[in-house]
């Protein structure tokens, strides 16, 4: 029979507030800008003759996800690495 591995206790483990709604705006925002301004330069040679809604609406199919997933938890973790570094 195994040893069961012990409870682990709310004071293990480090709680950390969540950031507020701007500082999420920020993050967020450094995480589009970006993308948008890659992904425009990278649809533009042959998305020239489009409707612009048409246009907006490729880029974003792309650039949402990849900011979701991708860039704005690694933006998150640095933001939360910097609070802590800033804490001690």
């Amino acid at each position: 029979m195994s040893n069961p591995q012990p409870a682990t206790r709310p004071a293990d483990h480090a709680i950390t507030k969540p950031p507020s709604v701007h500082v999420r705006a920020v993050i967020t925002w450094l995480a589009i800008f970006p993308l948008v301004t890659l992904g425009f330069f990278a649809i533009a040679p042959f998305s020239e003759g489009w409707n612009p809604v048409l246009r907006a609406f490729v880029l974003t199919i792309v650039v949402v996800p990849v900011a979701v997933y991708l860039v704005v938890p690694q933006l998150m973790r640095l933001y939360a690495s910097l609070q802590a570094g800033i804490r001690r």
